[in-house]
């Protein structure tokens, strides 16, 4: 088979850094054929959660993805933040977004460069191409690893020397055989700043994560109430969890001579909790266009406003949270129960579940106002 000359890889970096790539590597597709057994475990052990696609057989080995692929192309865009991501937490009566969150779907922003890159290499060499942004059976980050782009952290998540834990990676899987680059080594050493810092202990040891406990799974993930016992730790967290990346050590890199490319938007920066509390369906969808926010919907995202106001400790809030407990939603009503009591006097909220209580249709919502205040 004839492998594609050296220059063909030189020029392949330098479009994809005109897309604006940050980072570029190659791997074997079967560089990772190992990471299925870690899979196995993961799964067997029940800390995937409700997160079923994680299950799907083609999942930790390109191969059996696609037969036909001979070289995969790594890609990673710098997300580092223009701020630091954990001031917002102590800003209660406001709402804590994910980095990745603030600004567009990145989904649709690196799937449109990795498609104009590919588009390239079919111009270029030929071949056929097939891309791939986190929505499909492909274990980005082993092949990351694999590639050169970095490492997994102590926190699962990959890390880079230039850009620490802020990096979104793509793929794109082609039949061309290309140079492949040396696989990146560990560099956390010592460090467990990342486990450290995790307000739910959702790692059990260093590089495995149980998912059920991780604020980021039970804010977008999660579709039923958030567990009694993480609700006071998810604070004003209501999308995702920034925590153990920021807390990593190689960020002090992401920043230096960074061009900003995926901005935040301003309005998502630090909303007020009022205000998002207000938000119908239609609002929700306006303000979250383009935003992966919307995917939750209106309620899950509703849920998690409302247990941001029950850790505020800002009594102006409880007229937001009593207003929604005549919402349309139970998800909404049980989560309003619980944001009450926290603040509430206990004799007026007794006085308002004696209102509720009664009338309320719904097992898991009743529950709520059962166990709120013994």
């Amino acid at each position: 088979m004839d492998v594609a000359a050296p220059s063909l890889k030189d020029a392949l970096t330098g479009e994809a850094r005109a897309l604006g790539f940050d980072a570029i590597g190659i791997a074997d597709p079967g560089a990772i054929a190992g990471v299925r057994e870690k899979l196995e475990a993961f799964l067997a052990s029940g800390a995937h959660g409700e997160m079923a696609w994680l299950a799907d057989p083609r999942r930790g080995d390109p191969r059996v993805m696609w037969p036909d692929v001979r070289s995969v192309i790594m890609l990673g865009v710098n997300y580092g933040p223009d701020e630091n991501p954990l001031a917002i937490l102590a800003q209660r009566s406001h709402a804590a977004i994910s980095v990745y969150a603030k600004g567009d779907d990145y989904h649709d922003l690196i799937k449109k460069r990795l498609k104009a890159l590919a588009r390239w290499l079919i111009a270029q060499a030929g071949g056929d191409v097939k891309v791939f942004v986190d929505t499909a059976a492909v274990m980005e980050k082993p092949l990351a690893q694999a590639s050169g782009l970095g490492w997994q952290g102590k926190h699962t998540n990959l890390v880079s020397r230039e850009f620490g834990s802020w990096l979104f990676l793509g793929a794109i899987f082609t039949t061309l055989e290309l140079p492949r680059d040396a696989a990146e080594r560990d560099h956390c050493g010592s460090c467990q700043a990342c486990l450290d810092i995790c307000p739910t202990a959702a790692f059990p040891a260093p590089y495995q994560l149980d998912a059920r406990r991780c604020i980021s799974y039970l804010t977008i993930e999660n579709k039923g109430p958030i567990p009694h016992k993480f609700r006071k730790s998810m604070g004003n967290r209501i999308y995702g969890c920034d925590d153990c990346l920021a807390a990593c050590p190689w960020n002090k890199f992401a920043q230096e001579g960074r061009e900003i490319k995926l901005a935040a938007r301003d309005e998502l920066r630090a909303p007020s909790l009022a205000k998002l509390s207000r938000l119908d369906d239609a609002q929700f969808r306006a303000l979250f266009t383009k935003s992966p926010v919307k995917r939750i919907g209106r309620d899950r995202f509703l849920r998690n406003v409302l247990i941001a106001i029950g850790n505020s400790g800002d009594a102006t809030l409880i007229v937001e949270a009593q207003r929604l407990l005549s919402d349309d939603s139970a998800l909404v009503r049980g989560a309003a129960v619980w944001a009450l009591a926290q603040p509430m006097d206990v004799n007026a909220f007794h006085a308002l579940k004696s209102k509720h209580h009664g009338v309320e249709g719904d097992d898991s919502v009743g529950a709520e106002w059962r166990d709120a205040i013994a």
